[in-house]
């Protein structure tokens, strides 16, 4: 990952209370990070920093959309992404990120670098599991999708259910113990 200078905020000039920092995110923000699963990208992430006079309060919010492929056609779609996220920052001897709400930066610094937070928040915010909304409701058509409705579990017709005699054979064996 390469340092993104743009998400470094300098917070030692800044005066006590809140600012506002607005940033535009597409494919070059990703690319740093050597992920690639998204197509195209265009999401509004707004980092707010609450400056006290012993800590930082950040707060992100992320709202947009991403394009990518769905997990069961592999048809690209747009899929609308937004989440929040509330991160402490506080100052001590040496820096500590192990807690995901508290950061602890060395007392000497000046600013603090709020890429890897806006990464994690947008990638984080996409379903684990994609699908296509022309899927949920009916309306996408490819050959994919008439492939899978061919091969899903035939239903059960008058009572009886279609088997394949080949497996017939084998559940006598169960049944013959």
């Amino acid at each position: 990952m390469k340092k993104l200078k743009e998400f470094d905020i300098p917070f030692v000039g800044l005066k006590q209370g809140k600012h506002q920092f607005v940033y535009q995110i597409d494919n070059a923000f990703f690319e740093a990070f050597n992920f690639d699963e998204f197509n195209s990208t265009s999401i509004k992430v707004v980092v707010e920093l609450d400056k006290k006079s012993s800590l930082l309060e950040l707060s992100f919010n992320a709202e947009g959309v991403v394009n990518v492929l769905c997990d069961l056609s592999n048809e690209p779609y747009d899929q609308e992404v937004g989440g929040e996220l509330n991160l402490v920052v506080k100052f001590g001897e040496e820096y500590n990120d192990e807690n995901e709400e508290i950061l602890i930066i060395p007392h000497g610094e000046h600013q603090i670098n709020v890429a890897q937070y806006v990464y994690e928040l947008i990638v984080l915010s996409v379903p684990a599991k994609r699908i296509h909304p022309g899927i949920k409701d009916g309306s996408l058509s490819s050959e994919i999708v008439k492939k899978l409705e061919e091969l899903q579990p035939k239903e059960i017709k008058n009572g009886k259910e279609e088997t394949d005699p080949r497996w017939d054979q084998l559940k006598k064996l169960l049944t013959d113990k």
